[in-house]
C-alpha cells in the first residue's frame, strides 16, 4: 500500500510529464491579465492547512495559463535554453536529497562535483588549469563575483583592504566598461559600491564590438589600473570584442579584465565558433551560464577568476560554529556570495557527463546554424530586414511596411502579432535607434522543422499587416 508521499511524489511526475509532453506543441504563450492569475491562485491564506495532493492539483490547474513554454522548441524571446531530460532528473534529485551546498560538512558530494565542474569546464572551454571557480545564480552574480575579485585586487595594490574597511576614503578604482556591455555588469557595479553611472564608456563599431582603439584612447586619459569589462556575446547582435587586442591594453594599463561571457563564452566550446574566444583564456575574470547553451535548469551560473587569492578573498566566511572540513576539500562558499544554497552542481554534472564535450559542441554549433538559417530564410521577404551580422546564435529582424509609414511601429505591431499568434515567441530590442525583433535561438531540441514552422509564422503575420 503507497503512502500518502509516494501518492503525491507519482502523481507530481505524472503532472510533469503531461505538461513536457505538451511542451512541443502547445502555444508558446497565453494571453492571461495578471488580475486574474491573482483572483485564481490567491485570496485569503487558509487558516488550516490543505492536502498537499490538493495543493499540487490546485497549483497546476490554475497556473497552466500562466506558464510560458520557455523550456519548448520555438521559444526565442530570450538566450536561455531548454532544460535536458538528463539534468531535469538530477533537478528533481536535488530537491528530493535537500543538500545545502554551502560547505563540505553540509555535502561532501556537493563539494566534490563542485571541483569535478570546474575542472570538466575549464577543458571544455580552454581556460587556464589553475583558475578557481563559483557556482552563482546567473550572469548577474557571476558577474558581481568577478567584478568583486577584481575590485579587491586593484585596491589592494593601492594599499586598501576593501573587505575589512570598504570603500568609504578608499583611492579610486577607474571602471571601464563598453557601450554595449549587458545591464548585469551595470546591476554588478551597482551593488559592489562602484556605480552605474560613474563609469567610463568605450565606444563599439556597427555590430557592437568594443573598439580597441576607443579604449586605447580612454586608458591613456586615466592613466591608473582600471577595472576593465569587455563582453564574449552581445545581447543584440551576438558580436564579441576583439580580446586579442584589448587584453595587451589591459596588461600595459595594470588592471583587470572581466569578460562577460554569459551566452557566448559557450562559443569556445564549439569547434567552428572557438576562433570567435581567442585568448579569452588570458582574462582575469570569465562568467558563463549555464540555463543558457548548457541548457540546465534555473538557476546556475559560473564565474573563473585567475587571481584565486583575489577571489577567496572577496567571497569567503567564517563563522565560531562553522567547523571546516579537511585542507584538501573544497568549500564551495569561499567562492561564491551565498552560504546556504540550492546544489545546483548536480544538475551541472548531469548535463556535462550525458552530452560530453561532442554533445556541448554540437548543441551550440546546431543553434548557431539554425539562426543562420532562420536569418536566410526570412531575408528573401522584401519587407524583412536583417540588422546584424549572424555570427552565432543572434538574429534581429526589422519589418518595413509597403507604405512608407513608421517601420517602428511596423515592427512592433508585427512582432505583437507574431507572439499573439502562439507559433514561435520573440521579443524587441532597439538597436542604433531602430526597433527589431530579436530571435535567440539557444534550445537543444529546435530543430530544422522548429525554424522553418516559425519563419512561415511570422511571414504570415508581416502579410497579414501589410
Amino acid at each position: 500500500m503507497k503512502t500518502k508521499n509516494e501518492e503525491l511524489l507519482n502523481r507530481t511526475v505524472e503532472l510533469a510529464l503531461e505538461s513536457l509532453e505538451r511542451l512541443p506543441e502547445r502555444p508558446v504563450a497565453h494571453s492571461v491579465k495578471f488580475a486574474e492569475l491573482l483572483e485564481q491562485m490567491g485570496g485569503e491564506l487558509p487558516a488550516e492547512g490543505e492536502d498537499a495532493l490538493q495543493v499540487i492539483e490546485h497549483l497546476v490547474k490554475n497556473a497552466e495559463r500562466g506558464l510560458v513554454a520557455t523550456p519548448g522548441p520555438r521559444y526565442f524571446g530570450f538566450v536561455i535554453g531548454g532544460v535536458l531530460p538528463a539534468s531535469l532528473a538530477a533537478d528533481w534529485l536535488t530537491s528530493a536529497w535537500d543538500q545545502n551546498a554551502g560547505a563540505f560538512v553540509l555535502s561532501p558530494a556537493a563539494s566534490a562535483l563542485e571541483e569535478i565542474i570546474r575542472q570538466w569546464v575549464i577543458s571544455l572551454l580552454g581556460l587556464s588549469p589553475d583558475l578557481s571557480m563559483g557556482i552563482v545564480t546567473g550572469g548577474t552574480m557571476a558577474n558581481f563575483t568577478g567584478l568583486a575579485a577584481g575590485r579587491h585586487a586593484l585596491l589592494k595594490r593601492a594599499g586598501w583592504d576593501v573587505e575589512s574597511d570598504g570603500l568609504f576614503g578608499a583611492p579610486s578604482l577607474p571602471v571601464v566598461t563598453s557601450d554595449e556591455s549587458h545591464i548585469t555588469v551595470f546591476a554588478s557595479l551597482q551593488m559592489l559600491g562602484l556605480g552605474r553611472e560613474r563609469v567610463v564608456r568605450v565606444a563599439t563599431d556597427e555590430q557592437g564590438r568594443m573598439r580597441p582603439d576607443a579604449l586605447r584612447e580612454v586608458l591613456d586619459r586615466i592613466n591608473s589600473p582600471a577595472l576593465v569589462c569587455a563582453q564574449a556575446g552581445n545581447v543584440n547582435t551576438g558580436s564579441f570584442d576583439p580580446l586579442q587586442e584589448i587584453i595587451p591594453l589591459v596588461r600595459q594599463n595594470g588592471g583587470w579584465l572581466h569578460v562577460d561571457g554569459a551566452f557566448g563564452g559557450w562559443a569556445a566550446a564549439s569547434t567552428p565558433h572557438r576562433y570567435l574566444l581567442a585568448a579569452v583564456e588570458q582574462a582575469d575574470s570569465f562568467t558563463v551560464d549555464c540555463h543558457k547553451w548548457l541548457n540546465v535548469p534555473y538557476d546556475a551560473g559560473l564565474v573563473f577568476v585567475r587571481d584565486r587569492a583575489a577571489h577567496y578573498t572577496a567571497m569567503t566566511l567564517s563563522a565560531a560554529y562553522y567547523i571546516a572540513g579537511p585542507d584538501d576539500v573544497r568549500e564551495n562558499h569561499n567562492w561564491s556570495p551565498e552560504a546556504s544554497r540550492r546544489a545546483r552542481c548536480f544538475s551541472i554534472y548531469a548535463a556535462l557527463r550525458a552530452l560530453g564535450r561532442n554533445g556541448i559542441d554540437e548543441i551550440v554549433a546546431h543553434c548557431c546554424r539554425l539562426a543562420r538559417r532562420l536569418a536566410e530564410a526570412l531575408a528573401q521577404d522584401p519587407q524583412v530586414q536583417i540588422l546584424n551580422e549572424v555570427v552565432i546564435n543572434q538574429v534581429m529582424v526589422r519589418f518595413v511596411p509597403r507604405d512608407g509609414a513608421d517601420a517602428d511601429a511596423f515592427t512592433a505591431a508585427v512582432m505583437q502579432r507574431v507572439q499573439e499568434e502562439g507559433t514561435c515567441w520573440a521579443g524587441g530590442t532597439t538597436w542604433q535607434g531602430k526597433h527589431a525583433m530579436r530571435v535567440s535561438v539557444s534550445n537543444w531540441s529546435t530543430t530544422e522543422s522548429d525554424i522553418d514552422r516559425s519563419v512561415t509564422a511570422i511571414l504570415d503575420c508581416l502579410h497579414a499587416m501589410s
